[in-house]
Order: C-alpha cells, then sequence, then structure tokens
C-alpha cells in the first residue's frame, strides 16, 4: 500500500514522539543516554555533511564519543556559564554566517573548524535537557514543534510573499506570523496552566522562543544549500534527517536556558 507524503510525516512525528516520552517517564540515567545517543546520530549526519572534505571520517567517530563527555561535563554548576559563553560565540558566527550568506562554503572550511562547530551546535546547545524538569522540557519541544508545524500549514495555506528565497525560498511571512502566533500562545497557555510568572512574562517567554526556532531553522536551511544538499539525511520517511527535526530546537533549548537564569518560570 503506498502512503503519502504527509501519513509518512505524520507516522515519523509520532515514533520521534515516543523518544523524548520515555526519558520523561524514566528521567535520570535514561534520560542521559537517550540524548546522548540522540545527539551522536544527530551529529554523525552534520559531520556526513561535510563528507566530501578530506579527513571527516576520522572526525564523525571522534564527535560521535566526544557527544557523552560533553553531556556530561557541561551540567556542572561551574562550567555553565562557560557553556553560554561558547553557545553566545557558536550562534553570533551563525547570524555572520547567515547575513553573509554565500552558496558555497566548503571550500574555506576546515575539519577541526567543523568538528568544534558541531560538538558545540548539537551536544553543547541539548546539554541544557539534563538540567531542565519535565514541564520545561515539554515546553521547549512544544515550542519548537509548534512554530515549526504552524509556520508549515499557514504558510502553505496564505503564504505568498518569501521572507528570504535565497536561503529558504519556501519560508514566507504568513508562516512566519502565523508560528509565532502559535507558539505564543501555546507558551502563554502552558505556563498559566503549569508554571509561575506574569502574563507578560509568558508572551515574551513565546515570543523569544519561537525568534530561536526560526533563526536555528534558517541556519540549517542555509547550510544545507552552501553544501548543495536537501536534507541532512534520509533516515525519517517524509521528514530527511534527524537534524532537519531538530535545526530548530537547537536554538529554542539554549534560548529557554539564558532565560530560566534571569527568571524561574516552573
Amino acid at each position: 500500500m503506498d502512503i503519502s507524503q504527509p501519513q509518512k510525516r505524520i507516522a515519523t512525528a509520532v515514533g520521534l514522539a515516543a523518544i523524548p516520552a520515555l526519558a520523561l517517564i524514566f528521567q535520570g540515567w535514561v534520560l542521559f543516554a537517550v540524548l546522548a545517543l540522540f545527539c551522536s546520530f544527530t551529529l554523525w549526519e552534520f559531520y556526513e555533511m561535510f563528507s566530501p572534505l578530506p579527513g571527516m571520517g576520522a572526525i564523525k567517530s571522534l564527535g560521535a564519543a566526544f557527544c557523552f563527555l560533553i553531556l556530561g561535563a557541561f551540567t556542572t554548576d561551574e562550567l555553565r556559564y562557560p557553556a553560554m559563553m561558547l553557545i553566545a560565540a557558536f550562534w553570533a558566527a551563525a547570524a555572520l554566517f547567515l547575513v553573509r550568506f554565500n552558496k558555497d562554503v566548503s571550500t574555506s572550511l576546515k575539519p577541526g573548524m567543523i568538528f568544534l562547530a558541531g560538538l558545540i551546535y548539537i551536544p553543547l546547545n541539548f546539554h541544557f535537557f539534563l538540567t531542565f524538569n519535565r514541564y520545561e522540557i515539554l515546553l521547549v519541544i512544544g515550542a519548537a514543534a509548534i512554530s515549526d508545524t504552524a509556520a508549515f500549514y499557514s504558510g502553505s495555506l496564505w503564504g505568498t510573499k518569501k521572507i528570504w528565497p535565497k536561503v529558504s525560498p519556501k519560508k514566507s511571512w504568513v508562516g512566519s506570523l502565523g508560528g509565532l502566533a502559535a507558539c505564543t500562545l501555546a507558551t502563554v497557555a502552558f505556563g498559566l496552566a503549569f508554571g509561575v510568572g506574569a502574563l507578560w512574562q509568558w508572551l515574551l517567554l513565546g515570543a523569544a522562543l519561537n525568534v530561536a526556532a526560526q533563526f536555528g531553522d534558517f541556519f540549517e536551511s542555509a547550510l544545507k544549500r552552501s553544501l548543495n544538499i536537501k536534507d541532512s539525511s534520509a533516515i525519517l520517511p517524509g521528514h530527511g534527517g534527524l537534524l532537519d527535526r531538530v535545526d530548530s530546537m537547537l536554538l529554542v533549548v539554549p534560548t529557554y536556558g539564558l532565560i530560566r537564569m534571569m527568571h524561574e518560570f516552573f
């Protein structure tokens, strides 16, 4: 029986949802193991995108091993601020990359640069999951998922004017605003039901998480276009690769981690 593309997307999304669900139920070492394995596979995909460069074979194996070390080391309080500094430096460089977007950056990159960038981009950004409680994990996953889903469907239905065709030809202003509205409303509803804080704080948090989600999505789109590839891999039917599914979350997670340092929401 043939399965349509939307059906593939839904089935894959349901399957992926089981991973954080199991981690949330058990937490502790199960959460660590699930996150470490997920980051390792996603980081492998990231390095595979640069596979034409010489020396990337050893980089892929070494990077996957370092995922476990980074997730364990940077959850300590002493390393929390250095982690934020490294993450801030990475996303500042990502912003510069977007501003100076070039369709072919592979010739200017070195394996060592890619190795370090990948470790910050994926496991270091995601290490905050190990410091979040159940509500916070649900919040950041939900914010990224709702942002992507609302932007996709509102843009598909009503979007005509594109935001940045050179980087992402399908993303429209209507889709962007639809994602922003949906993420903000969902964050407010979730926060007022389970968290603490004033309405305006939840409104600002929802808007900040959506902006982070869209920036993370744009960055991976620009990276793929600069490397002349469509998806990070074909491991997920109807979705592409793991990195394609979590690109927006990779900035949502540290954004919430930073904001939480200034105000506790749960």
